[in-house]
């Protein structure tokens, strides 16, 4: 019996895929738990067509990061922050600074999570930092980190 299963079931697929299973198994278990549903032909072309507009969706996000990290590798961010001797902060630059900088600076929406950092910006000068925008997109771009005059 073909099935559409509605959750991820363990060992047969993922939610939204259309298996077969034993009519025993699907009338007894699959079914009455809501875990899926008969699969009829008005149910295979829904799931059909939900899984070309998940498809769509996915290759216009990714267009749209792959745009936005070839803009965002000309960028050069600039954080003001306090300094003492040796050019040490007083503190440090971590992805928050960062993200509200390119929001303020350039109006781009950057998670802080996305923003990738080996260890937080603790010195004046200029780093690279990358930026995880999509599956497999990632962009680097400049961070100046100046004094903060007083």
């Amino acid at each position: 019996m073909k099935v559409l299963l509605k959750q991820d079931v363990h060992g047969k697929g993922k939610a939204g895929d259309i298996v077969t299973v034993n009519d025993g198994y699907a009338m007894n278990y699959l079914i009455p738990r809501g875990l899926a549903i008969a699969a009829d032909a008005a149910t295979i072309n829904a799931a059909n067509s939900k899984k070309q507009s998940e498809k769509h969706r996915k290759e216009v996000q990714r267009a749209n990061a792959k745009a936005l990290a070839a803009d965002m590798s000309k960028l050069s961010v600039r954080i003001y922050a306090k300094a003492g001797e040796n050019d040490r902060l007083f503190g440090a630059i971590t992805g928050k600074e960062i993200s509200a900088a390119l929001k303020e600076q350039f109006d781009i929406d950057c998670d802080k999570k996305k923003i990738r950092l080996d260890e937080p910006i603790k010195a004046l000068g200029v780093y690279k930092v990358q930026a995880h925008l999509f599956e497999k997109t990632d962009s680097s771009f400049k961070v100046e980190v100046l004094r903060l005059e007083q």
